[in-house]
């Protein structure tokens, strides 16, 4: 039972790795939409789509008699509240073996959604559905999620939950202090990451005004934002005061979900939930309040950062590879550059960079000069990494598409708001 802060700090100190053992595990979201009609796939048709995927050697995972995830080899297929769907992948050495995940997946993926009628959509904002008009699913956790996230202040906290989808990169960490220098570092681009992977600039068929409208959205969702304490040297001891001090969403208690919202992690560490007989949390428990900490990054046993739209094949692999340079490959050097960064000028840069995206201001320069220089530090970080494929090619071969948006100053949300405004055709929205 957790019942100490320092349970919870030990929780953290268990992720320790060697260098050598540094994983990579990717996570990236897809809409569903019906091809008759362009609505987004009901439950009904998940399960068709599941059922189908069995054929790939997906084994269906059930809460109660209900579907709710594949799983296959260490990954998962998990149904989100608006039945968007997420690869969480397997713990990973190198982007060439993640990028090959990604492939495999999306030719699985695309085999069965072609047979079933639907199209994919790969952004960070739903283009074209209303909230009212996109259907949920039977996962118990969502209805309270639903029922009480927008009690917690947060406008859009539906809106994240219905309609948007995200990429996300887990890292390791060695030793507190390498947690301390990476937490800092990936907190401090986040505005930088808004920017460079927008990629949801239309909402119900027209121009948002946004670059990142996924990114507004989750900046006004309960639970998430950018704390400034994460600007911070913030160590396990902060970070755990942190997590006790956050209120709970929902308790898994005797089958059932409960919400959680009259109390803290830390009343659930004193026993005092009434609905739950006054039990303490558990390892699992605590799994589960860390996972809805809805912030831009947050610390399980390793660092997931949650910064990036969603987005195509060209810029699937791009992502991690670009952070995994910085964070695996140069941190130093990467650290050293964020390190006087001040914490206020960082904030308004995140909040100016969902809109403004490249031409927001930071320490003097626009986000277009950092990313520039982040990608030259990046490339430089999978040099030294110098992993090598079958066709003797290094990780540098994933920062392509995104040497391609630095060059043009061109985001894939400019591109999608240029190819949409050309005759409105939502067909330019969907997978190819």
């Amino acid at each position: 039972m957790i019942n100490s802060k320092e349970q919870i700090i030990n929780h953290f100190k268990s992720g320790f790795k060697n260098n050598k053992d540094f994983k990579i595990g990717i996570e990236h979201e897809k809409f569903l939409f019906n091809v008759k009609d362009n609505t987004r796939i009901n439950y009904s048709k998940i399960k068709e789509m599941f059922a189908a995927l069995n054929e790939f050697g997906w084994k269906p995972i059930y809460e109660k008699d209900n579907i709710i995830a594949l799983s296959k080899d260490g990954k998962n297929i998990t149904l989100e509240p608006g039945n968007q769907i997420e690869l969480s992948g397997d713990k990973l050495n190198h982007i060439h073996e993640a990028c090959a995940e990604s492939q495999d997946y999306l030719f699985e993926l695309k085999q069965v959604t072609k047979k079933l009628g639907i199209q994919i959509v790969s952004a960070g904002f739903d283009p074209i559905s209303k909230i009212e008009d996109v259907p949920n699913n039977p996962k118990q956790r969502y209805k309270i999620m639903t029922k009480d996230m927008p009690l917690e202040g947060g406008e859009h906290s539906i809106d994240m939950m219905y309609r948007t989808c995200g990429t996300q990169l887990n890292v390791d960490f060695n030793s507190e202090k390498d947690f301390i220098k990476k937490f800092k570092l990936v907190n401090s681009i986040i505005p930088i990451s808004i920017a460079l992977f927008a990629n949801s600039s239309i909402i119900e068929k027209k121009d948002s005004g946004y670059l990142s409208y996924r990114s507004k959205v989750w900046q006004n969702t309960s639970r998430g934002g950018l704390p400034p304490i994460f600007l911070e040297d913030l160590n396990f001891e902060k970070y755990a005061d942190f997590v006790m001090n956050f209120k709970i969403l929902f308790i898994e208690h005797e089958g059932k979900y409960i919400s959680g919202k009259k109390y803290t992690f830390k009343d659930f560490m004193e026993g005092k939930i009434n609905e739950i007989k006054n039990r303490l949390p558990t390892e699992k428990d605590l799994t589960t309040h860390l996972s809805t900490i809805f912030t831009e990054n947050r610390l399980k046993k390793y660092i997931e950062l949650r910064s990036m739209d969603a987005c195509g094949w060209d810029c699937l692999c791009s992502g991690p590879a670009f952070f995994i340079g910085l964070i695996y490959g140069n941190l130093e050097e990467t650290y050293g550059m964020v390190e006087s960064w001040e914490k206020d000028k960082i904030v308004n840069a995140y909040l100016d960079a969902p809109k403004k995206g490249f031409n927001t201001q930071l320490m003097g320069k626009d986000l277009h000069y950092w990313t520039k220089e982040l990608l030259r530090l990046s490339k430089a970080g999978l040099e030294n990494r110098d992993i090598i494929n079958k066709n003797g090619k290094n990780e540098t071969l994933f920062l392509r598409h995104i040497n391609n948006l630095v060059e043009n100053k061109m985001t894939n949300a400019n591109h999608m708001i240029n190819k949409f405004s050309e005759n409105y055709n939502l067909e330019t929205l969907y997978d190819k």
